[in-house]
């Protein structure tokens, strides 16, 4: 495709730009205090992510603030399950609290109407966060990774071990196939919406892929995107889509290969020149460890410098390898920014 003057959207396209376009898993949250204060305002999480008047605000807030090539809409993967019609509540100090499925529970097929009534608030937020982003800037919408969001709602929440996840899909496949069929079929949906409100690229967030062996990833979590994305490509061939198989370790490369997307985020322990050598001809996003945005100083401005300097000549969208963390200085922010930028 022909350059579009937004260098994080040419970047998935192919394009190798001069810098490396930026932008931050969680670049918008509790580091900032902006968005503490709206969050306050708004009285609860949940409350803020079905406001599309704030939600909006808080997904431009660090634009205003660093500039970063674009802009990841503000939203949890849980709405998902929300929209599913699943009760959910996220509680100080406990995090996400879901009602649970099992797999004696009945799961019939997808309520698209209910499906799009309770995420309409989500799709507003899209279509105003898209009417005040900077010209240059790329709108990236997401969901959460059908496994991902499957362990959450298997769970009732967060989980180290996911024993009741495991247990159905290693102990009745076939059933807990039905959960992720359906959770495939609101994802497919919930995306398409996210583009047509104005998303210009989507991520696919696998936070809790790397909990999985070769052939459990293989069904739970490489099957179920690549469906997601070949849908996709029917109604917007050319909206890129970035996979985040979280921890997936070498298995990343038959993932990236095999999925169909168009950019693989990588983790922090994924060793750059060993993704570069495994997947050719695909765009590479991340993969800075959080906590050198904490810890700030030269040694945050040399780690920039050697993940910009490793992918020369490729694309690469520089980011984190997992979210910023609530204690980081927003100062350390702008200056990673600025040492990509070669501002420093």
């Amino acid at each position: 495709m022909k350059p579009t003057g937004k260098p994080l959207l040419d970047t998935l396209h192919g394009h190798v730009p001069a810098c490396a376009p930026v932008w931050f898993m969680r670049q918008a949250g509790r580091y900032l205090p902006e968005y503490r204060a709206l969050r306050a305002k708004a009285g609860s999480f949940m409350a803020l992510c079905l406001d599309p008047e704030r939600a909006a605000e808080v997904t431009l807030q660090p634009l205003r603030r660093f500039a970063m090539d674009g802009a990841i809409l503000f939203s949890d993967i849980l709405i998902v399950p929300y929209g599913l019609g699943v009760d959910l509540a996220f509680r100080e100090g406990e995090g996400p609290v879901l009602s649970r499925t099992g797999p004696d529970d009945r799961l019939g097929d997808l309520d698209e109407d209910r499906f799009v009534h309770r995420t309409a608030p989500i799709m507003e937020t899209v279509r105003r966060v898209k009417a005040g982003l900077p010209p240059a800037a790329t709108l990236i919408g997401f969901a959460g990774g059908p496994w991902t969001v499957a362990t959450y709602m298997v769970e009732g929440g967060s989980s180290r071990e996911f024993p009741r996840t495991k247990q159905w899909a290693y102990g009745n496949p076939d059933s807990f196939a039905r959960l992720i069929d359906r959770i495939v079929a609101a994802t497919i949906l919930y995306l398409r919406a996210q583009a047509d409100a104005g998303a210009e690229a989507l991520q696919i967030f696998d936070s809790w892929a790397g909990v999985l062996p070769a052939d459990a990833f293989e069904r739970w979590s490489i099957l179920p995107t690549q469906r997601i994305v070949a849908a996709l490509r029917e109604t917007h061939p050319y909206l890129p889509i970035i996979g985040f198989p979280r921890g997936a370790g070498v298995s990343i490369a038959e993932y990236g290969h095999r999925t169909g997307v168009a950019a693989v985020g990588l983790d922090t322990a994924v060793p750059l020149a060993w993704a570069r050598a495994s997947m050719p001809g695909l765009c590479l996003q991340g993969n800075l460890d959080p906590q050198w945005l904490v810890a700030g100083g030269d040694g945050l401005d040399r780690q920039v410098r050697q993940i910009a300097s490793a992918m020369t000549g490729r694309p690469l969208i520089f980011n984190l390898g997992h979210g910023i963390v609530p204690e980081t200085p927003p100062e350390n922010v702008a200056r990673a920014v600025a040492a990509l930028r070669g501002e420093g």
